[in-house]
C-alpha cells in the first residue's frame, strides 16, 4: 500500500482477515470481540495510522455508542457533582457501560434545560439517558419518556412511572438505622433529611415505622427538613442546639455528609459521639470509615446498582422489557454508635 492511499475500514478488515463490523468493534474496543483479535486490529490500525471518522460513522448508523449520565440536580439545592455518592455511582455507571462497548457522557439537569431528548438523543449526542435522582419533581424525566426515548433511572422504586428504575430498598434503609439506634437505647432520635424527595420519604417512613414498633411515638419536630449536604446540616445542628440545648440522642441522616456536617457541629460542642448521641450515615462513602470516630451507615451496593441500571438500559435499546431492580442495601455498623 503506497503512502498517499487512504486504508478504509473495509481494506482494515480484510488485512486482518476478519468482517468490517468486527473491525469496526475491535477499534471501539468492544469486549464482545475476543482480546487477541481486538490486539490485532488495534496494532494494524496503528501502523497504518487509521481512525475512524465518528461523524461519519454516526451518520451510517444512526448511533453513538455514547450514554448521557444525568445528574439530575434541582435548582434550590447545594448538592453538587463533587458529593461522593454521586461520583462513585458514576464511576461504577461508566465501567458497566465500557464493557458493554459505550462511552459515558456526564452532564446534569441545568446544561440540557428542559428538553432532555432533544438535547441528548435527537442532536445524535447519545443513545440512550441514565438519570441519577429523581429530585423533587419527576416532569422532566416523565417528559423525556413519554417522547419515546431510552432512559433509566436511580431513585425510588416504589414510584409509579413508565420507565424502569433501580434503587435501594429506601424503606429498610431507614427502619434499620433508626431500628439500631433504638435498640442501643435511644429514646430521642432525630431524621435529618429533605423527604419531598422519593427516596427520602420512604426513609422517614422506615423511621416512623420502626419507632411504631418499639411503641415509641415520635416527635415531628425531630424531623429536620434539610438540604443534602454537609454544610446544611452543620448549620442545622448548630441553630437547633443553640435553640433547645441536645433534646436528641440519636440521629438517623439520609446521606454520609449530612451525617458528616452533624458530627462536626456536635464534636465542636464536645458531644460525645456515641456515649451521647449516636450517629448513623447513609451511603458508605469511601469517606465513611475515615471519619471519627467511624461512621455507621446504610450500604447501597454501587457497583450492582450500575450493572441493572445499564441492563435495563440496553433492554430498551434491544426493543425488551424491561423492570424495577431493587439494589442490595445493608447495615454497616462502625464507632459512631454504641
Amino acid at each position: 500500500m503506497t503512502a498517499d492511499t487512504k486504508l478504509t475500514l473495509a481494506k482494515l478488515a480484510e488485512l486482518a482477515g476478519v468482517s468490517t463490523s468486527t473491525a469496526s468493534r475491535a477499534l471501539k474496543d468492544n469486549p464482545l470481540i475476543r482480546k487477541e483479535t481486538r490486539t490485532k486490529i488495534q496494532a494494524l490500525a496503528k501502523e497504518h495510522n487509521f481512525s475512524i471518522n465518528a461523524a461519519a460513522s454516526r451518520l451510517r448508523t444512526q448511533k453513538t455508542n455514547v450514554i448521557a449520565v444525568i445528574l439530575n440536580l434541582i435548582d434550590n439545592t447545594e448538592q453538587s457533582t463533587t458529593d461522593p455518592f454521586l461520583l462513585k455511582l458514576v464511576g461504577e455507571l461508566n465501567q458497566a457501560l465500557n464493557a458493554k462497548g459505550y462511552e459515558l457522557l456526564l452532564s446534569n439537569s441545568f446544561m440540557a434545560s428542559d428538553d432532555w431528548a432533544n438535547y441528548f438523543i435527537h442532536s445524535q449526542r447519545a443513545d440512550g439517558i441514565l438519570v441519577i435522582g429523581q429530585g423533587k419533581t419527576t416532569e422532566k424525566i416523565d417528559r423525556a419518556a413519554k417522547s419515546g426515548v431510552p432512559i433509566v433511572v436511580w431513585g425510588d422504586t416504589k414510584t409509579d412511572a413508565g420507565y424502569p428504575i433501580v434503587g435501594g430498598n429506601n424503606f429498610l434503609g431507614g427502619y434499620e438505622a433508626t431500628k439500631y439506634l433504638l435498640s442501643q437505647g435511644a429514646k430521642r432520635v432525630l431524621f435529618l433529611g429533605d423527604s419531598e424527595h422519593a427516596e427520602m420519604r420512604e426513609r422517614l417512613r422506615g423511621f416512623m415505622q420502626a419507632h411504631e414498633e418499639a411503641n415509641i411515638v415520635p416527635d415531628f419536630s425531630h424531623v429536620g427538613a434539610i438540604d443534602i449536604t454537609s454544610k446544611t446540616a452543620y448549620q442545622y445542628m448548630n441553630d437547633r442546639i443553640k435553640a433547645n440545648g441536645l433534646d436528641f440522642d440519636g440521629i438517623v441522616c439520609v446521606s454520609d455528609m449530612v451525617a458528616l456536617g452533624a458530627l462536626k457541629a456536635l464534636k465542636e460542642r464536645y458531644v460525645g459521639i456515641p456515649s451521647d448521641v449516636g450517629i448513623v450515615g447513609y451511603d458508605d462513602i469511601s469517606l465513611a470509615e475515615l471519619m471519627h470516630p467511624a461512621l455507621t451507615t446504610i450500604r447501597q451496593n454501587t457497583q450492582q446498582a450500575a450493572t441493572l441500571m445499564v441492563e435495563q438500559l440496553l433492554n430498551q435499546l434491544e426493543n425488551k422489557p424491561t423492570e424495577n431492580q431493587v439494589v442490595e442495601t445493608s447495615l454497616i455498623v462502625r464507632r459512631s454508635t454504641k
